[in-house]
């Protein structure tokens, strides 16, 4: 489905019930995005968007190792607040849009690095998931990275009350489809707060040129 008109409230809603070291998609170190990333972005000064960042802690890892060119987008303005409050005056260094991700009015080819770890997996229609792409293909330019991480073949059908989609690497690279090389992908093993695993794909490609 395409996000839903009261997308907006039932994240919030998820964020304002728990704390925000209580969801299940915590993470206390975004050790593996914040490896790839720096593997394929060297350079700090490269624009990067991390997508469903709200209240993670991958944008105060980055801003930390230097890079100075982070945007934060997140459909809920409680993620967004909490990931502001934990950077606290370090906050202003960032770039933070409250947007759907699927109608954001991103720069056209503005960023050399798409993050998003467990945006795309929610989009269970085929129409969001084109819509989602071609974002992607919209907002980053050629020879910038894509890095997206789904739950995995044997992660979880469901997550905060939402359906899911699960994908093998392959699987997730053939939804960007030609217009993507792919570079690598990773199995991450992420234990939620309550002390269960959720298999996670990683899945790292390249934005190529059109023709």
């Amino acid at each position: 489905m395409l996000y839903r008109r009261d997308d907006r409230r039932h994240w919030s809603d998820v964020y304002g019930a728990r704390a925000v070291d209580e969801v299940s998609w915590y993470q206390a170190e975004a050790d593996l995005s914040a490896r790839l990333i720096q593997e394929i972005a060297p350079d700090r000064s490269v624009s990067l968007i991390d997508v469903g960042g709200g209240a993670s802690v991958l944008v105060a890892q980055l801003e930390a190792a230097g890079y100075n060119g982070l945007t934060v987008l997140d459909l809920s303005s409680t993620a967004i607040a909490a990931a502001q409050n934990a950077l606290g005056n370090r906050a202003g260094k960032v770039r933070w849009i409250q947007a759907d991700v699927l109608e954001a009015p991103l720069r056209a080819a503005g960023y050399g690095v798409w993050h998003d770890r467990a945006v795309f997996h929610f989009l269970t229609e085929p129409a969001a998931r084109a819509q989602y792409v071609a974002q992607v293909h919209h907002a980053v330019a050629p020879g910038g990275y894509v890095l997206v991480a789904t739950f995995a073949q044997d992660g979880p059908t469901r997550c905060s009350g939402l359906d899911v989609m699960r994908y093998s690497p392959e699987q997730l690279h053939a939804e960007f489809g030609m217009g993507f090389l792919f570079v690598k992908a990773e199995r991450e093993e992420h234990w939620t707060p309550r002390g269960t695993m959720q298999a996670f794909t990683y899945c790292l490609c390249q934005r190529v040129p059109a023709g």
